[in-house]
C-alpha cells in the first residue's frame, strides 16, 4: 500500500523540481551573449557563467536535491506509480510556477490539460490503492 510518507516525497519531488524549472530559465538568461573561439572554450566559458550566478545556482541546487529526494523515494515506491506521479505533478508545477513569474502557459488548452493530469494521477493512486490491498487480501485468505 502507498505511504502517506511516499506520497509526500513524490509531491516534493515534484515542487523540487517543477517549481524551479522557471527559476532556472530565467537564472540562466544572457548565457547567449557569452562567446568564446572555440567549443571547448565555450563551454566552459558557459558553465562559468552559470556556476557563478546565484540566479541560476541556488535553483539547480533545489532541483538536484529534488533528484535525490526521488532516487530515494524510487527505493521505497513502486515504479509505475512513482515515476508518472512525480513528472506529471512536476509538468503542474512548472506551469503555475511560471505564470506566478508572468509566463504565458497556453490559456484554456493548458488548464484543460492541467485537469486531465490530476484525474491520470488521482486514477494511478487509485488503482496502486487498491491493488496493493487486492494482493494483501489474496495473501491472507488460504486457497481452498
Amino acid at each position: 500500500m502507498v505511504t502517506v510518507a511516499e506520497v509526500l516525497s513524490l509531491v516534493l519531488v515534484s515542487l523540487l523540481w517543477g517549481c524551479t524549472n522557471p527559476f532556472l530559465k530565467k537564472g540562466s538568461e544572457g548565457i547567449e551573449n557569452v562567446t568564446e573561439t572555440n567549443r571547448v572554450s565555450q563551454l566552459l566559458a558557459e558553465i562559468k557563467f552559470l556556476l557563478l550566478n546565484m540566479k541560476y545556482l541556488v535553483p539547480f541546487l533545489l532541483n538536484q536535491s529534488g533528484s535525490l529526494v526521488y532516487f530515494y523515494t524510487l527505493s521505497t515506491t513502486d515504479l509505475s506509480l512513482a515515476v508518472p506521479v512525480a513528472n506529471s505533478l512536476t509538468f503542474l508545477c512548472t506551469l503555475l510556477t511560471g505564470k506566478l513569474l508572468g509566463e504565458e502557459f497556453g490559456g484554456k488548452r493548458a488548464v484543460v490539460g492541467m485537469f486531465v493530469t490530476m484525474a491520470g494521477i488521482t486514477l494511478c493512486v487509485i488503482s496502486s490503492i487498491e491493488g496493493k490491498d487486492a494482493d494483501r487480501q489474496n495473501v491472507s485468505q488460504p486457497q481452498l
